[in-house]
């Protein structure tokens, strides 16, 4: 989405109290639906049904989910303390938004809604008859619900907050972000080029504020520029660290109401995210990397595992794709450059494993693979970052067999390049 009332809308949806709020509302309606319903159940059926079945169900289910909710809360924080010990700070927000556990807390905290509604509703004697026997359906539907959702949640919570698993959240969350900026390289916008083309006329847009760019309003860009019949340089990408005085954008317009609007389409916040921003994704695996060669850590599979993770990621950028048309004419942007994303995720592993043959030989293999494929950019980077490897590893180096190995590894990139 690129509209910011769609960013908007689809931040909170990732909201916990979002989905719980739906579900607690979807479990009190149920619960009140018998109330309307029950008159048109036959008298028959209903005599069937003992008077204490649902009342004995209901308070079973009203004092045990609240207690389950408590718990799965204090192990889904416990998760997060793990995970920002043992991956990285900025991996935890993809956790808080997790489908899942939002799904487990909400369908706890609806059942124990649901409960507390239909036992007030029964003291009330509001149900009648034929109104307990909706109910109790309802009640054995929500109770097997309860059931599988706690056998799904209890194979969850073991896997929650490992490194493994958080990394392939960032990995997949990277790989959307990747995707969508290769088939909209420009966000939908048309490739701006040299910024020292950019006519003297379009006038800098500075920003008011201090922070990352989150996210672009490309379609109030292009609302913006096509009523003053100009071109609109977007100079900020998202990602992209700006203060008072670098510019957002470029505009040969000198209406400050216009302008404002100009600086409004920028999203700022103190941290980076993962939606417009796949760059963020690769710094945020690098991280995990990192922190798995620190001497306390001592972990240089963890930071293999991530080298294979980024190669996946990378050869996105190299398969064929129908790229969108162009959405807004009226607005220039570039794009993220290859050697970026690069320097993003290889640099700080090398600098951080120069001891490590282990570590090293892997990252020069990754980089041959990378050669391999058929983009010449990706020839060029691979070379590039092959040569810098070597520079850093090779001093560190106390053996000449370790010697040995990374130059033959590094021997593959030299081949393709």
């Amino acid at each position: 989405m690129t509209s910011k009332l769609g960013w908007i809308l689809r931040l909170l949806t990732r909201r916990l109290w979002f989905r719980s709020t739906l579900i607690s509302l979807l479990a009190v309606v149920s619960a009140l639906l018998a109330i309307f319903v029950g008159p048109y159940i036959p008298y028959e059926i209903s005599a069937s049904i003992g008077a204490d079945a649902v009342d004995n169900i209901l308070t079973i289910i009203a004092s045990s989910m609240l207690a389950v909710t408590t718990f799965s809360v204090s192990s889904m924080v416990a998760a997060y303390s793990a995970a920002t010990t043992n991956v990285t700070p900025r991996a935890t927000k993809l956790l808080l938004q997790d489908a899942t556990s939002q799904n487990v807390l909400s369908t706890f905290v609806g059942s124990f809604l649901f409960s507390l509604v239909a036992i007030i509703t029964l003291s009330m004697g509001a149900y009648g008859e034929q109104g307990r026997v909706i109910l109790f359906v309802v009640t054995i539907f929500v109770v097997l619900l309860i059931v599988v959702t706690l056998l799904r949640w209890i194979d969850y919570l073991t896997r929650l907050g490992r490194v493994g698993e958080t990394t392939s959240a960032v990995e997949k969350d990277t790989a959307e972000a990747l995707n969508n900026r290769h088939v909209q390289p420009y966000l939908g916008a048309m490739f701006l080029g040299d910024e020292a083309d950019i006519p003297a006329s379009a006038e800098p847009v500075n920003s008011t504020e201090i922070g990352y760019v989150q996210h672009i309003d490309m379609e109030r860009l292009q609302e913006i520029a096509k009523d003053c019949e100009t071109i609109l340089y977007s100079l900020a990408l998202p990602g992209t660290f700006v203060d008072t005085r670098r510019p957002l954008a470029r505009i040969a317009c000198e209406d400050e109401a216009i302008r404002s609007a100009v600086r409004n389409c920028y999203t700022l916040e103190t941290e980076r995210s993962f939606d417009q921003d796949p760059r963020f994704g690769m710094s945020v695996l690098a991280e995990i990397a990192q922190r798995a060669l620190s001497p306390a850590v001592n972990d240089p599979g963890t930071a293999i595992d991530v080298i294979g993770r980024s190669v996946r990621l990378l050869t996105i950028w190299s398969e064929p794709t129908d790229r969108d048309a162009v959405r807004y004419p009226n607005v220039r942007m570039n794009s993220v450059k290859l050697g970026e994303l690069f320097d993003d995720v290889f640099s700080p592993i090398a600098r951080d494993s120069a001891s490590l043959v282990e570590v090293h030989v892997r990252l020069q293999k990754a980089l041959a693979a990378l050669a391999a494929l058929p983009d010449p950019r990706f020839r060029i980077e691979a070379a590039r970052h092959s040569r810098l490897a070597l520079l850093r590893s090779i001093p560190a180096m106390s053996l000449d067999e370790d010697r040995q190995a990374i130059d033959q590894a590094a021997a593959e990139v030299a081949r393709y390049a």
